[in-house]
Parts: structure tokens; sequence; C-alpha cells
């Protein structure tokens, strides 16, 4: 009987060990898809003019340039700067042009970073 409860306790701890472990997510600022490109890149344009985002990795042949467009530039820049200043009480608002996903949105040689 000492053998089966011993059991159930390693069991417990083992499955306690795992939830914890997974229970921690990481949230990432993104374009929000449906705000219109003329607000998003007027809140990428303040970003970048305050050197307080990366927007380096936006460049031409820089790893975060294609593809393309106003939102998934935006999102790279939207996120450098929300890890950087999270800490300090920043939020991921940009003007209504961004929101925060709990998925990873790294592509390709594009990294999104993210800090705990």
């Amino acid at each position: 009987m000492k053998s089966f409860w011993s059991r159930i306790a390693i069991a417990l701890l083992f499955i306690t060990a795992t939830f914890s472990a997974k229970a921690e997510f990481g949230q990432w600022c993104v374009a929000d898809s449906q705000i219109p490109d003329y607000v998003t890149q007027a809140a990428l344009d303040w970003a970048c003019q305050h050197d307080e985002a990366d927007c380096f990795k936006i460049q031409p042949n820089q790893p975060c340039f294609l593809p393309n467009t106003v939102k998934d530039h935006a999102s790279v820049v939207f996120n450098s700067y929300y890890q950087r200043y999270k800490h300090m009480g920043a939020d991921c608002y940009f003007s209504s042009a961004a929101i925060l996903t709990q998925r990873d949105p790294s592509y390709g040689s594009c990294h999104f970073e993210f800090m705990k």
C-alpha cells in the first residue's frame, strides 16, 4: 500500500511540475489586422522616429524586411518597443494599432524577441 501512495505522490509531483512549467506564456505585441494601414503606419513612424524601437530589422536586406507590408513591419517594431519597455510600464497600444498575442509571431529568419 505504501508503494501505491509513493507512486501517486510522484505522479502528482510530475504533473504539478509539468503544468507549472507550461503555465508561463510569452506575450508579443503585434499590429492589429483590423486597424487601417494609415493608423498603423503613423504609429510605426512614431516608434521609429523616436529611436525607441529596433527599426533596423525591417530595412531592405534585413531579416524582417519581407514580407514588405505595413502590418508586418509594424509588428516587428511594436514588439521591439514593447519588450524593451514593458518592465517600465509600457503597454501594447500604439494608438489602438497593436494587440498582444501569446503566439510567437517569428517566421523564417525574422525572430521576435521576448523578454521575461
